[in-house]
């Protein structure tokens, strides 16, 4: 862990114990435990999401490649979320692994990492979008808070409308410089830096991902697909926070979860770079509670509940990908020589 991903990691349990304090632990830990076997529900509802977004990888995929490769999107997918859930690699090292995993599966490097690096992009576009409905909400909803909800609504609709903007931005320069060249250009530079060791061979294969980023964006059907799927499975995810409050005993109508959850994850998405957003997702649900006429206990509840369902996913995620990792690594060892070459 980089002495930055600690600090921003510290200044985040700080601020997630900072408001659990403020308000209260037994009465935020009283409302979690009356949700009982309901959190795992909660969690067994998120595998309708995951589905949807790798089914969002597997549409950029020739469709003969087959069933299975359904299934190692969906278990790319469950392994890459676990990561970033879970470890301090800033959003980054989930869609690493994911093209790591797709790999070792057989398909080629070029295509998993083209494949991850479109769906990723219309993912983080889907989200902004999925935003942008959130905010359309505060336009033409007044919450249930009475005044305090008017002046919370007020007091956010501007600060999020620049951080969905801001975002909207970075995705934008994103797809402009896959356009020109991710890989390559990256490789080129790093040579330059280090240039002691020969980089032609990385450098052509850091060209031929660009190549098959390019191919897969010119096919418009599949980009439309995965674009469709990824923001299906934000608007299905709204399913996650209306079951959590139900089970903690204070629901709410779709509207208001569907409010909750689009502008909870600009907010967590803004904090990216914090590991798991810790603290900030806590606070944008505090800042969004008085809106829908939640009360706070049951906002940091509801965190803490999203928390445990990223706790009872991830957890076997990560230990599927390290028996994962090491199966792979000793299939690798007992392979002939020649056929490492």
């Amino acid at each position: 862990m980089t002495r930055a991903a600690i600090f921003l990691l510290s200044i985040g349990a700080a601020l997630f114990v900072a408001l659990l304090a403020w308000q209260g632990f037994g009465s935020v830990a009283s409302t979690l435990m009356s949700a009982g076997w309901g959190l795992a529900l909660v969690a067994a509802f998120h595998l309708l999401p995951l589905a949807l977004d790798a089914g969002a990888i597997f549409v950029l995929f020739d469709r003969r490649a087959g069933r299975g490769t359904m299934c190692n999107a969906l278990l790319a997918r469950w392994a890459g979320e676990s990561v970033n859930s879970l470890l301090p690699v800033g959003q980054i090292g989930g869609p690493v692994l994911m093209v790591r995993y797709l790999a070792q599966r057989g398909t080629r490097m070029r295509d998993a990492a083209a494949a991850i690096t479109v769906s990723t992009t219309m993912q983080a576009l889907a989200q902004m979008v999925f935003a942008f409905i959130g905010l359309a909400l505060f336009a033409l909803y007044g919450g249930h808070g009475g005044r305090g909800g008017q002046d919370a609504l007020s007091d956010l609709r501007t600060p999020t409308l620049i951080v969905t903007a801001v975002l909207a931005l970075c995705i934008v320069a994103f797809y402009v410089i896959q356009k020109r060249g991710l890989f390559g250009r990256v490789l080129r530079v790093l040579s330059k830096l280090f240039g002691k060791r020969d980089w032609s061979g990385l450098t052509m294969r850091a060209d031929a991902v660009d190549a098959a980023v390019h191919g897969m964006y010119r096919d418009r059907r599949k980009v439309a697909g995965t674009f469709a799927l990824s923001l299906a499975g934000w608007l299905v995810g709204t399913g996650e926070v209306w079951l959590a409050l139900h089970f903690l005993g204070h629901p709410v109508s779709w509207l208001d979860a569907l409010l909750l959850e689009s502008v909870g994850q600009a907010i967590r998405g803004a904090a990216f770079a914090i590991p798991g957003s810790l603290g900030a997702q806590e606070g944008g649900y505090l800042l969004l509670a008085p809106i829908v006429g939640l009360p706070p206990e049951a906002a940091l509840a509801l965190s803490l509940a999203k928390r445990a369902r990223e706790i009872g996913l991830g957890a076997p995620g990560l230990l599927y990908l390290h028996l994962s990792e090491r199966k792979f690594q000793r299939r690798r060892a007992a392979m002939p020589a020649e056929s490492l070459k």
